[in-house]
């Protein structure tokens, strides 16, 4: 079998994008399928797999979409949500004649509308929830108050005061496999905001490393400070590798709508993997 696909790239996260609707990779090898094509230096290399697949257009009593989406991490886990993903998956759709400008695609976190602009792509995420603005971990005896909130997957917000000396990996993991979010575990985001400026380093679940850019947690901060600080939106976020993804909200106390996530979403190649790989 040829696998045909676009490697893309989202605000610094890279995705491997693939139409499945024929459904050519079947459902019990997506995993280990997206484990070796992630793996880099030895195959394509990314931090996720997505594959677009056809799927009921309605449920029961749920609105019409355009597709379904299968997103594995790099280490082949199936994942619930993924920002920046989402918005790399929708201008592939529109790009390839599977849905418009305006779209819809359910994900295992629910659905997700998208709009592709010209020099972007804006999705809207589902409902934040589980929002607990103060929670203090004992992590190795230091106590770390975190914010903590599912945007799609659950994310904490750690705030600093310098993002470059901080121990993104070592602390990260911590925290990630703390007992507190166990069995799932939890992305960690580490915070640095002055005035408007808001810049993020992130630790992903799945990848098990810090990635150059997560959208749903550059979702979580931005709601972080909205919480703690009464920051208004929108709520620009820099990411480690320098893009910026712009987060749009409506706030009522403690609860948010209409949560918006919107930056770049580029193609770098467009390539054919043969047996070999």
């Amino acid at each position: 079998m040829k696998f045909s696909f676009w490697k893309m790239s989202g605000a610094g996260n890279d995705f491997i994008v693939a139409d499945n609707r024929d459904g050519a990779v079947r459902r019990e090898d997506m995993p280990a399928l997206a484990a070796r094509l992630c793996a880099r230096k030895i195959s394509v290399g990314a931090d996720g797999l997505i594959l677009v697949q056809n799927g009921p257009k309605t449920d029961e009593n749920g609105p019409k979409v355009d597709y379904e989406w299968a997103f594995f991490n790099a280490d082949g886990s199936e994942a619930e949500m993924c920002g920046n993903g989402s918005r790399c998956a929708a201008k592939f759709a529109f790009l390839n004649g599977i849905a418009g400008r305006t779209q819809s695609f359910r994900t295992l976190a629910g659905i997700i509308r998208a709009e592709v602009l010209e020099n972007s792509v804006k999705v809207r995420l589902t409902r934040p929830e589980r929002i607990e603005p103060e929670i203090v971990l004992d992590v190795d005896g230091r106590k770390i108050q975190v914010f903590s909130v599912n945007t799609g997957v659950p994310h904490v917000v750690v705030r600093v005061d310098d993002l470059e000396s901080t121990d993104v990996d070592g602390l990260g993991r911590k925290i990630r496999f703390h007992p507190r979010f166990a069995p799932a575990g939890t992305n960690v985001n580490f915070l640095f905001a002055d005035g408007k400026t808001t810049r993020i380093r992130t630790y992903e679940r799945g990848v098990e490393g810090e990635t150059l850019a997560c959208g749903t947690g550059a979702v979580a901060s931005a709601l972080a400070r909205a919480v703690r600080e009464d920051a208004a939106s929108p709520v620009p976020v820099l990411t480690r590798g320098n893009g910026v993804l712009t987060i749009h909200f409506m706030k009522t106390g403690e609860t948010f709508e209409n949560v918006y996530l919107e930056g770049d979403a580029r193609i770098i190649y467009r390539a054919e993997l043969g047996e070999d790989a």
